[in-house]
């Protein structure tokens, strides 16, 4: 009874670290003008110069957040208009150095010899360990402008650690990240009325 005890707790473990590995991605923060009409607005186009694209080239992560985000605002209901659109999006990738500065509680054992007992005791020893660390986070903003009046209207970031090294793992944290950032987009094309988003 005890060995299918331990065997049930350990595959519990692993189902919660699991859920857990997966359950990981990156802090997405929002803001929305509160004077926009969003029932307003129903095609988009890019904002004429990208941000990321501002030395007059794109890249192969441009291209992929394009992709992206062609997907998900005609997932929305938007129609691409190259003429006289409602909305213009664009977007800018930021990375940084951090640190990261951890204090974890540690025991340990200190042997201390003791006269009266003529031998050594161990003594329990409490401390704490500092440990730092530097890595690089990355910051991936999308914005929506009202192509009206040149007014941004709604803007998102995707914040995170940049784990990934080769350009198909870059890919698909590039994918994540657009993802979760119109996850948090309550608005479908022509309804201002917004949708309830998960917490």
């Amino acid at each position: 009874m005890t060995r299918n005890f331990f065997l049930r707790l350990g595959a519990a473990l692993a189902m919660v670290a699991l859920v857990a590995a997966c359950a990981t991605g990156p802090r997405v923060r929002t803001d929305a003008d509160p004077n926009a009409n969003f029932a307003q607005y129903r095609t988009w186009d890019w904002y004429t110069p990208i941000a990321m694209e501002q030395h007059g080239y794109s890249t192969w992560l441009s291209d992929r957040i394009k992709a992206d985000v062609e997907r998900e605002m005609a997932a929305r209901g938007y129609t691409r208009a190259t003429t006289n659109p409602d909305l213009r999006v664009n977007f800018q990738a930021a990375v940084n150095e951090r640190t990261s500065v951890q204090t974890m509680p540690r025991s340990d054992v200190a042997w201390l010899w003791s006269y009266r007992a003529r031998t050594y005791v161990a003594v329990p020893v409490w401390y704490d360990q500092t440990q730092v660390s530097r890595y690089t986070e990355g910051t991936l903003t999308v914005d929506l402008v009202d192509a009206r009046n040149n007014r941004l209207v709604w803007t998102g970031d995707a914040i995170g650690r940049v784990l990934a090294r080769d350009p198909a793992q870059r890919a698909a944290q590039i994918d994540q990240s657009i993802a979760a950032i119109f996850a948090r987009y309550p608005y479908r094309a022509g309804d201002g009325q917004p949708i309830p988003l998960p917490r």
